[in-house]
């Protein structure tokens, strides 16, 4: 059985803009074949997502799959999802380094929080995920509608 990331851990950048990965996510990548990731900041969410490498390549594939290799519009898509993203390699002591431009289109500070999304994780800004979230009500309501569709 693959293991997951869930729960939410918070973070602290270091002087020079790096983060640890969380251990009991460093135990989780340390599972795939390579110790490679990709991030890109979400195309939805003020958030950068960190995919590893295999589960990456997995929704690039399907991505395009899903687009016409012969239409322009298509290929851009593709290209600016590529493009708007990077490879990183954590160093020895699990930490990886986070641009500047990346933080700034997320707004981030020094506090942040990496949220687990089953195959994949998120780096936010602490506050601005903490305003985001929905109501537990609204949440729970959302959730209910969801899972009862057919």
């Amino acid at each position: 059985m693959t293991s997951t990331f869930i729960g939410n851990i918070e973070a602290r950048l270091d002087e020079k803009g790096r983060m640890f990965i969380p251990a009991v996510y460093r135990k989780i990548l340390a599972t795939e074949e390579s110790q490679r990731i990709v991030m890109r900041r979400d195309t939805e969410n003020e958030c950068l997502v960190i995919y590893p490498e295999r589960v990456w390549n997995q929704r690039v594939e399907q991505l395009s799959e899903e687009l016409d290799e012969w239409n322009p519009d298509d290929q851009m898509l593709l290209m600016q999802f590529v493009a708007d993203a990077e490879y990183i390699e954590p160093d020895s002591q699990g930490r990886i380094l986070l641009q500047k431009r990346n933080l700034q289109q997320i707004g981030a500070t020094s506090d942040l929080l990496i949220v687990g999304m089953m195959n994949r994780f998120a780096i936010w800004d602490k506050q601005t995920f903490l305003n985001k979230r929905i109501d537990q009500r609204e949440f729970a309501k959302t959730l209910r509608e969801r899972m009862t569709k057919k």
